[in-house]
């Protein structure tokens, strides 16, 4: 009988096998946007079990777990180690056609050689096999990274971050290089006033300055900029339900800053001011020294108050909104872009309905300078599945040039979460032998697979500059 994940799952054609096995699974990963913690990578860490690698953190299986009735108790609570991967494995055979289905045996197989399908009669026992694997060399985090051919990580790291961890693998001398990310989120949220005082005076700490005005405000966080420039880091990211536009001019920034830090009430509009001025200085940082800036836009956060009071954020609660996306984000990157001030951009977009919306956008801003300098970026979190990376990439095809994507991410805060690249891989390739087969596109297999290694490997590398000098 033949095996469920076999070695051309997910490729209908001999050309898609043919571009899977000769081009793309021969080149390594470079995942320029995680989660993973860069004191685990730079510890070696060892996982106590396939628990903690696992199911903490990842909220893809608590809220699959939720739903199939399985108490809080053995998703985030008190249940132990042994418990909770039980109620896990007795949910996989239900998780059918939810990509955790197919991501749970690719990483069984790919990180323990288990061929076997998940249950709640078989859970002790891989739960044991795994245990013994993770306390082995190969299985250390760095380990698991080596397994997987992971040449590059970056991860996300707020601005007050001492980046002690990065400086620490800077100096080791392995084959894996981890770069940071730099995430201001926490610098835009004025929302909650007592929350938000509390991060200017760290971020204050960190800058080694005071911050009493605006002007002050932007001064420390390029200050941790250039700190973060000098460790290596080459992209900003942020998290945002959307991008915000304000009309230069309508508020004084001033002003609307020493309202905030005083805890004074303010309107909507003027929040949002904030918002799109402050971004707009760290903005043209960025194209200053060359970084690359993402957007990921369109969830709405923490939708359930009852368990964000319970649990907190982060915990399974968020879905995709459907903000209007499209007038702002042009505002602001045609803001950038008049003193040609706008960096490398990645957009990625969270509802597929609006999939042609962002495809059209980046091409409103390649100006012939760099290859594929905006991106239309990879479907991600809810997205970062089958079809939600079938539909992304076709909606980039007719709208802009997929030869010149970036390719995937993991967008994780796991280790084991790498195949995730492998399943983009043969997706990417089945649509490409899919075309070949119908007759759409010529039987040119050394073209069509350089392209391929392009996507899988080489553009990241260069539109990153992770190439070694």
């Amino acid at each position: 009988m033949k095996q469920f994940m076999h070695d051309n799952f997910l490729l209908e054609s001999a050309y898609a096998e043919e571009l899977y096995h000769n081009y793309a699974a021969t080149v390594p990963i470079v995942d320029y946007h995680n989660h993973l913690s860069p004191g685990h990578i730079a510890a070696d860490h060892k996982f106590q079990n396939l628990t903690h690698a696992w199911l903490v953190g990842d909220h893809y299986k608590w809220r699959a777990m939720r739903t199939f009735g399985v108490d809080e108790a053995y998703v985030t609570g008190t249940a132990s180690d042994r418990e909770k991967f039980a109620k896990w494995a007795e949910t996989v055979p239900f998780t059918l056609r939810n990509p955790l289905y197919h991501w749970t045996h690719l990483e069984l197989k790919r990180y323990f050689g288990i061929d076997a399908l998940l249950t709640g009669a078989n859970a002790m026992e891989i739960y044991d096999r795994t245990e013994e694997r993770l306390q082995e060399p190969t299985h250390s985090v760095q380990g698991l990274l080596r397994q997987m051919e992971v040449e590059v990580v970056c991860t996300t790291d707020d601005p007050i971050d001492s980046l002690e961890y990065h400086q620490q693998m800077a100096k080791s001398d392995g084959p894996l290089r981890m770069f940071p990310s730099f995430r201001p989120d926490k610098a835009l949220a004025a929302e909650n006033h007592t929350e938000y005082k509390s991060y200017l005076e760290k971020l204050a700490a960190s800058a080694g300055q005071s911050i009493t005005s605006f002007e002050e405000l932007i001064g420390a966080l390029k200050n941790r900029i250039a700190f973060f420039d000098a460790n290596g880091c080459r992209s900003a990211d942020h998290g945002m339900e959307q991008m915000y536009y304000v009309t230069e001019g309508t508020y004084d920034i001033e002003t609307v800053f020493q309202r905030i830090s005083s805890g004074k009430e303010l309107k909507l509009e003027a929040l949002h001011y904030f918002k799109y001025h402050t971004l707009l200085q760290l903005c043209r940082e960025y194209a200053r020294l060359g970084w690359v800036q993402q957007f990921h836009l369109g969830p709405l956060r923490n939708v359930n108050r009852r368990k964000f009071d319970a649990l907190g954020p982060d915990m399974g609660f968020d879905s995709i909104g459907d903000l209007h996306q499209a007038h702002a984000l042009g505002k602001f990157l045609n803001a950038l872009d008049v003193t040609d001030q706008l960096a490398k951009t990645i957009l990625y977009n969270l509802n597929p309905s609006q999939n042609e919306v962002f495809a059209t956008m980046a091409g409103n801003f390649n100006d012939g300078s760099i290859r594929g300098k905006v991106q239309f970026g990879s479907g991600w979190w809810h997205m970062d599945q089958l079809d939600g990376m079938e539909r992304q990439m076709n909606a980039l095809s007719n709208m802009g040039l997929l030869s010149c994507f970036v390719g995937m991410l993991t967008d994780s805060r796991s280790f084991l979460s790498f195949p995730r690249h492998e399943y983009f891989r043969r997706l990417l390739c089945n649509i490409f032998g899919n075309d070949i087969q119908k007759g759409h596109l010529p039987k040119d297999m050394a073209h069509i697979g350089q392209v391929v290694q392009d996507i899988c490997y080489h553009n990241a590398n260069t539109y990153f500059n992770f190439k070694k000098k």
